[in-house]
């Protein structure tokens, strides 16, 4: 009996007392924290009293409902049972309606209770619990305590070409600023790399010549310096030819208006296709050479922003391919043997920048057909004629140099999966100035180390590490990038996440585009919701687009070109990856490789809005470093991959009537096809039902996750043949473009050359067509079947 009444006494203890406490939210210069505040029994609640609740950081407004206080009887020494039972059953059912709330909301649990909103996961250091809204309000505090518009400024007024005496300089200067930071390893990597400089005794020139070959007035080549790098060298002679912006379907054009492109000088634009591809179209229809010019109609016409000069040529190499070309497939790391190969993106003919006024001169010589009226620029007096014109002589007499070039690393280890990197990077040196090619990212990258560092210090860690890397030898084609991708490409496909690159980010203010991976997008419309527009008051980014688009990502969303960094990353390495750009609403930034790209261009250019710009770059990167090294489940979205099959099926549905005349089908890619999106349907409904605490399961499936962009590389062709092994972003006859093509045959008389380097004349091909659809198929359906999981889980009845 006197047991019986310890136990009431001690139940009574627990019952309700004329008082409550009632705790609301206090906002704090760290962390939100609840203060108690006592009332007496009977006092109304505030409107907004919510008992406390197992919610993340976005549920604590809503009130789900006010608990029913536990009547209670008199006590008596009859009750005492009765008063037992009913504690244990409200203690029992509150702690399982606990528990399932708890596991239906946490998704990460560490050494402390965690929980957290479903999108978002927290920071667990062992002490203390940092929220999704912490880590981005804790982020955004320290980036805006840096100057970025300084450091791009000092930065445009070095020298830095690739491998020069004052790029060793300013490796040297950003090393000691790494060296201040809370950083786990800093370090650089050498390689030897073969760079093309122009000879300073012998320039490059162009010369009229006569009918019987005798060379006429040399044409002034305004600054020696500017040249294409990796084009071919020796002498050139032909007629000179317009040929617009020199793609594959302008100069179809002129041979349809009979001008005859053999033995030709091609006269294009600057402008839509790379330096490299117009060289390298213009080497398929049979030119001698290419003058590539700046038109005045290409950039800005508005009388408030500063144009390029008329006298001013525009740099930019001509190797359709990344990397050293004279190691291709193999690092260019010292003492190593290579073999003697060089890269088939290396063109055969010379090719040469000139100036608006040179090109204004070569155009009034021409006869021939009127161009037609899209293809007229702004040249003043120039009639825009087609040609041919008289002949020209173009020299070329660059010379290559082995040269040292060095990669800077900085890495925050990660705590749980230290193994799996997060990646970003920018591009450090220039070819002039190069304050928007190269000082604004190498700005935005210093800082994002800085604020990452910061964080660090106040408890921030990752789960996974982070990586920030200054590329040298981009100007030459990505070559810092790719030559430690051909290093470390059997770890890395393995351990790199993603890659973030910051090079080109801020050539305007008007649109916004993200060159990227289908993997990403999602993440990316989730991102763009958080960041403020820098130039709409009010509206983040997403609503700037979203606004006047329906479809927001057909308005944003880009592939990676080929003359980017994260293009090694995704068609070379199969790392998926992005690259930022604002840009003018109308015409592209004009001063890009030239020696006009100066701190001073860009701040005009962009009306005092460069700070702001350069800022929202700076969180959009940096909240994507938050979710992906951040959150438990890799933020990826595997299944956008079954879409981008489908359009492209509809695209090969059009010659399918043709090929059934032919008695072949398409029906394995078809299959491949369903097989690629059932297996990622049911990897998203394993995850969506596993538990999300289970360290182990988490990391199998961010490994599933994380390398499905690798399975996308081609495993039946030869890295060092085809480089780019990627179906979808690649380059060769592997890929889903080159099979496109290849059809298109079927309705031409195969005359002409195709985009993807299709030697011109052969026509369709039965057994290249057999060859291309099994490499397609089975690299789909490979990429389906390591999506399954385990081979016991594949079903292959195909």
């Amino acid at each position: 009996m006197e047991q019986r009444w310890g136990l009431l006494r001690r139940v009574q203890q627990w019952s309700p007392r004329p008082s409550q406490t009632i705790y609301r939210r206090v906002e704090g210069p760290q962390l939100e924290h609840l203060e108690e505040e006592d009332r007496e029994e009977g006092a109304e609640l505030p409107a907004q009293f919510c008992p406390m609740e197992l919610k993340g950081p976005e549920h604590l407004g809503s009130c789900p409902g006010r608990s029913i206080p536990i009547p209670w009887a008199a006590a008596g020494r009859k009750a005492a049972p009765y008063l037992v039972l009913i504690t244990l059953l409200i203690f029992t059912g509150a702690f399982l309606l606990g528990y399932v709330a708890f596991r239906g909301s946490c998704q990460a649990c560490g050494d402390s209770v965690l929980v957290v909103d479903e999108d978002v996961n927290p920071e667990d250091s062992g002490r203390t619990t940092l929220y999704w809204s912490d880590l981005q309000a804790m982020f955004l505090r320290f980036l805006g305590e840096g100057r970025m518009e300084d450091t791009i400024r000092l930065t445009s007024l070095q020298e830095r070409v690739a491998g020069s005496g004052r790029m060793a300089t300013l490796v040297q200067d950003i090393l000691d600023k790494l060296s201040r930071q809370k950083l786990d390893h800093v370090w650089t990597d050498t390689h030897y790399v073969g760079l093309q400089f122009p000879d300073p005794a012998h320039a490059n020139t162009l010369h009229w010549v006569n009918a019987d070959g005798s060379v006429q007035e040399q044409l002034p080549l305004e600054d020696p310096e500017v040249y294409c790098p990796y084009s071919a060298t020796g002498n050139a002679t032909g007629k000179l030819v317009y040929a617009h912006y020199g793609r594959s379907e302008d100069l179809q054009d002129l041979k349809a208006k009979g001008v005859e492109l053999a033995g030709s000088l091609l006269l294009v634009r600057v402008g839509i296709t790379s330096f490299a591809q117009k060289v390298a179209v213009a080497q398929d229809f049979g030119a001698q050479g290419v003058l590539i010019y700046p038109d005045p109609s290409d950039f800005s016409q508005d009388p408030h922003k500063p144009g390029l000069s008329s006298h001013q040529a525009v740099y930019g190499h001509v190797h359709l391919g990344t990397g050293d070309p004279y190691t291709p497939g193999f690092p260019s790391f010292n003492q190593t043997q290579f073999p003697p190969v060089e890269s088939s993106g290396l063109p055969s003919i010379p090719a040469q920048p000139i100036s608006a006024d040179i090109a204004d001169q070569l155009l009034r010589k021409l006869t021939g057909p009127v161009a037609p009226q899209e293809w007229k620029g702004h040249l003043s007096g120039s009639p825009y004629r087609l040609g041919p014109g008289p002949d020209l002589r173009l020299v070329v007499n660059n010379h290559r140099v082995s040269t040292p070039i060095s990669n800077i690393f900085a890495c925050i280890e990660g705590f749980a999966e230290p193994d799996h990197y997060v990646v970003i990077g920018a591009q450090r040196d220039a070819w002039g100035p190069g304050a928007a090619k190269s000082a604004v990212g190498t700005a935005i990258l210093l800082e994002l180390v800085r604020t990452f560092s910061s964080m660090v210090s106040n408890g921030f860690r990752p789960r996974r590490s982070l990586l920030f890397i200054s590329w040298d030898g981009g100007d030459f084609g990505s070559v810092g990038a790719t030559e430690w991708l051909e290093g470390y490409l059997s770890v890395l496909h393995l351990k790199a996440v993603v890659y973030v690159s910051l090079d080109n980010s801020v050539l305007g203010d008007g649109k916004f585009h993200a060159k990227t991976s289908p993997l990403l997008v999602s993440l990316i419309e989730n991102i763009l919701k958080q960041v403020d527009s820098p130039n709409h008051s009010g509206q983040t980014l997403y609503e700037q687009v979203a606004l006047t688009h329906p479809s927001w990502d057909a308005e944003v969303i880009q592939p990676l070109p080929m003359d980017s960094s994260a293009y090694s990353f995704t068609a070379f390495a199969g790392v998926p990856a992005v690259e930022f750009s604002f840009m003018e609403d109308d015409r592209v930034y004009p001063f890009l490789h030239t020696k006009e790209d100066t701190y001073e261009n860009l701040h005009k250019m962009l009306r005092g809005r460069l700070p702001a710009v350069v800022q929202a770059v700076a969180q959009l990167a940096g909240q994507l470093l938050i979710r992906l090294s951040h959150d438990h489940l890799l933020p990826l979205d595997f299944g956008r991959y079954g879409d981008v099959v489908l359009r492209h099926i509809g695209n090969l549905n059009e010659f399918s009537g043709d090929l059934k005349e032919r008695g072949l089908t398409l029906q394995w890619v078809y299959s491949a096809r369903g097989d690629y999106i059932r297996a990622a349907e049911k990897l998203r409904k394993e995850i969506y039902s596993s538990e999300r605490n289970d360290e182990r399961l988490m990391r199998m499936y961010n490994v599933r996750i994380m390398r499905v962009e690798f399975y996308f590389l081609s495993q039946y062709v030869s890295p060092a043949d085809s480089p780019f092994r990627h179906i979808f972003l690649g380059q060769g006859d592997h890929t889903l473009g080159a099979l496109v093509d290849h059809l298109r045959m079927l309705r031409t008389d195969g005359s002409g050359a195709a985009s993807s380097g299709l030697t011109a004349g052969l026509g369709f091909q039965e057994s290249r067509f057999r060859r291309q659809l099994a490499l397609l198929t089975w690299t789909l359906q490979g990429a389906a079947n390591a999506l399954s999981g385990d081979v016991w889980n594949i079903d292959n009845n195909f």
